[in-house]
């Protein structure tokens, strides 16, 4: 370092030191549309719901509950996941409904609505993190290669948190063909790692960009974005919604419970699938993150009230990252479709199925899940205290 070098803007240094898989800031033009979107408030975006977007309570507390031995223990797997060994086989033939899902773990989808292929939130790296050799470690391999998904017309990606915008995976795809669809600011990231701006559709919540012939809808969401330690909030987090000639499908990105799933699903459902966020919930993050029980409020309202369609489970089993057990996520979710009357999907990862045909339905965590307890079950009848603590904990695979 020269003497000079001590005369440039702090935040200039900082920049310097930040690797590539930080992304890079909107500018220029691109940040001149951003200052002129009506969510561009006060230099940041906002929700459409007041939301925190740090953890509330105690940072200590939070620490003894994340990092004690046994809890750690409960938000892993206890065995080797099931993952389905998805073979071009799976996907060489068409779906005969039209429309069939892959959830390739996490948030990764494979949507394949009315002979076109649409990717959400594409995640093949190790770890969802700026660095190799840190961070959330994938607790499951992915079920197969991006070589080996073949061609896709487009990727969505919902905001640019590492558990969602991979630099592993942009870089692959930069090599392809494939068009992204993404919110604003997100381009950004995108140009610097090798994404040219006409494979680009930048988009504004309620802005519709046309795709070999489906319309992709960035929908609003309850949520926060930020690849480094100075959150600027310059790039925008969103759902989506996808209309097809015959289909409709909906992905919701990461978001808290908010009114407005009422007004998508009005403009834009009901859907003949949706794939809700259930997972990474927590007490300390209640605004940004929603439970089981939440997403499938949400799937119900973007459905006009009333059970409609199939609900797919995404943002869980393949990274920890909040203090539940590992499997809560599928067996909450599993208890309010049953309580709702909701069909709802559970494949494991890699397993393609129809949302019209016969759905994934086996509780496959419970093979490889410490026991469970389920604190959000209501007593059946004049259960006694005694029976009821009983029927809350079930050991994996008991029932």
């Amino acid at each position: 370092m020269t003497g000079a070098d001590y005369l440039l803007p702090f935040r200039t240094k900082l920049r310097s030191l930040r690797t590539e898989s930080f992304g890079a800031d909107p500018a220029g033009a691109r940040m001149e549309r951003i200052r002129r979107s009506p969510h561009f408030v006060d230099g940041a975006f906002q929700n459409p719901v007041g939301a925190r977007t740090r953890p509330s309570g105690s940072t200590v507390e939070f620490a003894k509950i994340y990092f004690h031995k046994e809890q750690r223990a409960r938000r892993t797997p206890t065995g080797t996941v099931p993952v389905h060994a998805t073979t071009l086989a799976d996907l060489a033939a068409p779906p005969a409904t039209g429309l069939r899902l892959t959830w390739m773990g996490h948030s990764s989808v494979l949507a394949e609505i009315d002979g076109r292929r649409v990717l959400f939130d594409p995640v093949w790296g190790e770890r969802c993190s700026p660095f190799p050799f840190a961070g959330p470690k994938r607790l499951h391999p992915t079920p197969l290669s991006l070589a080996a998904l073949g061609p896709v017309d487009v990727v969505v990606i919902s905001h640019d948190h590492y558990d969602h915008l991979d630099l592993p995976t942009i870089r692959a795809l930069a090599g392809t063909d494939t068009v992204f669809a993404v919110p604003l600011g997100v381009g950004a990231h995108l140009e610097r790692w090798g994404i040219p701006p006409g494979r680009m559709h930048e988009l504004d919540w309620n802005e519709t960009a046309t795709v070999a012939g489906i319309s992709l809808t960035a929908t609003p969401a309850r949520h926060f974005c930020g690849r480094g330690l100075r959150n600027q909030q310059h790039t925008l987090w969103a759902s989506w919604a996808v209309t097809g000639p015959e289909h409709r499908i909906y992905h919701s990105g990461d978001t808290g419970y908010f009114p407005g799933f009422r007004d998508i699903g009005a403009e834009h459902g009901p859907f003949d699938a949706t794939m809700i966020q259930i997972g990474a919930y927590s007490e300390y993050w209640p605004d940004i993150h929603m439970t089981p029980a939440e997403g499938m409020r949400a799937h119900l309202d973007l459905q006009g009230g009333r059970p409609h369609g199939v609900l797919l489970p995404i943002h869980w089993g393949t990274f920890n990252l909040a203090p539940h057990p590992w499997a809560e996520p599928g067996e909450w979710t599993k208890d309010a479709g049953e309580e709702a009357g909701q069909a709802v999907a559970f494949p494991r990862p890699g397993e393609p199925f129809e949302p019209a045909g016969k759905l994934p339905a086996e509780a496959w965590w419970r093979a490889v899940s410490q026991p469970i307890a389920h604190p959000w079950r209501r007593p059946r009848g004049a259960e006694s205290v005694v029976e009821t603590s009983r029927g809350d904990m079930d050991l994996a695979g008991e029932r």
